[in-house]
C-alpha cells in the first residue's frame, strides 16, 4: 500500500511539473481595417462579429490590433470580456488609430504602459519626418502570474506613404526598447510595418531581434503574406506584418502562423493575422 502511494505521489508530482513547464504563450498581430463605411460590404459593421469569434476561436493571450477606431476598440472589449485593454488613439484627446495591446485579465499583470509617437517628439501628439499620417507604439511590461517571468510588448503601425518615417520610425522604437527594458527582459514586436522583409527597416530590426516566422520550430503555417486587400479570389504574398521577438531571449518558438479563415469568401479583415507559440 505504501508503494502504490508513492507511485501516486510521484505521478502526481510529475503532472504538477509538467503542467507548470508545459505552459505555452500564444500571441497575435491584428491590423483590423478601420471602420470606413466606403468598404461597403467590406465595411466593419458587416465583419465585426466574424473577426472577434475568429479571435475566440484561436484564444491567443495577448494580441495587438492596429488601425483601431474608438468605436472598434470598445466592440471587441465587449465581444471578449476575459481580456483588459490599453493603448490611445493618435490624434489629439485619444481619438483616431490605436495600436491597442488585449490581454487575458486572469493570467497577467501589466505595469509600465506607454503609447508614443512615431516622429521628433514621441512624447507628444506629432506627426514625424515625411508621414503622411500621425503614427504610434503602444508597450507595456507584462508578469506573467503562471510562471512569473516578465517580458515587454510593443505594439507599432509604421507609415504607408513616408519611407523616412519607416526607417526613423524603426530606429526610434528600438532606442525605446532599449531605454525602456534595463532587466533585459525578453521583448516582442509586433504590428503593420508597411514594409516587406529586404527593407532597410526590417533589416535593422533584424540586427537585435528575430522574425518568429524564421526562427520556428515548426514549419510555418500559412500564406506567404498578410496584406489581402479583401481581394478574396487572390493569392495573399505581400508581407508586412511581423511579430519579432528579441535575440537570445531563452523563448522558443514553437509555432508560426498566417490565419487565412474567411467566411462567404470575405476575409475579416483586409490584412491576416500573425499567430505565435511560445514554450
Amino acid at each position: 500500500m505504501k508503494k502504490l502511494n508513492k507511485i501516486v505521489l510521484v505521478v502526481f508530482v510529475l503532472f504538477v511539473s509538467l503542467s507548470f513547464y508545459g505552459q505555452n504563450l500564444r500571441m497575435m498581430t491584428y491590423n483590423i481595417r478601420l471602420d470606413n463605411p466606403s468598404d461597403e460590404e467590406n465595411a466593419w459593421p458587416n465583419r465585426k462579429e466574424y473577426f472577434t469569434s475568429q479571435i475566440q476561436f484561436y484564444s491567443p493571450d495577448i494580441f495587438g490590433v492596429q488601425e483601431a477606431l474608438p468605436n472598434q476598440v470598445n466592440y471587441i472589449a465587449s465581444a471578449l470580456s476575459e481580456y483588459n485593454k490599453f493603448g490611445i488613439g493618435r490624434e489629439e484627446k485619444e481619438e483616431g488609430e490605436a495600436c491597442t495591446i488585449y490581454y487575458k485579465k486572469d493570467r497577467f499583470q501589466v505595469q509600465n504602459i506607454n503609447t508614443f509617437w512615431l516622429s521628433e517628439n514621441p512624447n507628444v501628439v506629432s506627426r514625424g519626418w515625411d508621414a503622411a499620417c500621425n503614427r504610434v507604439c503602444t508597450s507595456a511590461l507584462f508578469k506573467d502570474l503562471k510562471t512569473k517571468k516578465f517580458f515587454w510588448v510593443f505594439n507599432v503601425h509604421l507609415d504607408h506613404i513616408g519611407n523616412e518615417a519607416r526607417i526613423k520610425g524603426v530606429q526610434l522604437v528600438l532606442s525605446k526598447i532599449k531605454e525602456f527594458n534595463t532587466k533585459n527582459y525578453p521583448v516582442f514586436l509586433m504590428g503593420d510595418f508597411n514594409s516587406e522583409p529586404d527593407t532597410p527597416q526590417i533589416t535593422e530590426i533584424k540586427k537585435v531581434m528575430d522574425d518568429t516566422k524564421d526562427v520556428s520550430i515548426e514549419k510555418p503555417f500559412g500564406p506567404s503574406g498578410t496584406f489581402n486587400d479583401f481581394e478574396h479570389n487572390k493569392p495573399v504574398n505581400l508581407l508586412i506584418d511581423y511579430i519579432f521577438i528579441s535575440k537570445n531571449s531563452g523563448l522558443k518558438v514553437q509555432k508560426h502562423a498566417v490565419l487565412s479563415d474567411s467566411k462567404d469568401l470575405k476575409y475579416p479583415s483586409d490584412h491576416l493575422p500573425v499567430y505565435i507559440e511560445i514554450n
